[in-house]
């Protein structure tokens, strides 16, 4: 048996917001913004790079706008990720390291949290394995 996640909902309140949100601050591609019938909007977007999207819309989730959290992001540069975000007008935390793997965190603009984590040095996940 083989599964993949390859779309998740992010529950929001304003649907045009939070598509600008993530496709002019975060730079996500714009899969497609239907309305099959009417009341229920799916807007779907994904990540430069990934394999799994995200849904925003209208009559799709009972889920609160705000309520979902740990959506991670790995990426390879955290340095220059963090640097482009900012350019583009998101707010991210400072960088945290932990352990050294290295973390930073923001919300859109109904609360949802994410995460972005630099993907793991070789040399930490060595000490790990040991």
């Amino acid at each position: 048996m083989e599964m993949s996640l390859e779309v998740v909902q992010v529950p929001v309140t304003d649907v045009d917001k939070a598509k600008s949100f993530y496709t002019d601050q975060l730079g996500f591609a714009l899969d497609h913004d239907v309305e099959y019938i009417p009341g229920i909007r799916v807007v779907q977007l994904t990540p430069p790079g990934s394999a799994t999207s995200i849904v925003i819309g209208t009559g799709m989730t009972s889920m609160a706008a705000g309520s979902l959290e740990g959506l991670q992001l790995v990426v390879a540069d955290m340095e220059s990720t963090r640097a482009e975000l900012l350019r583009r007008g998101a707010v991210i935390s400072d960088v945290q390291d932990m352990g050294g793997i290295a973390f930073a965190f923001f919300s859109d603009p109904d609360g949802n949290r994410w995460v972005i984590q630099e993907k793991t040095p070789p040399d930490v996940k060595e000490a790990f394995q040991r």
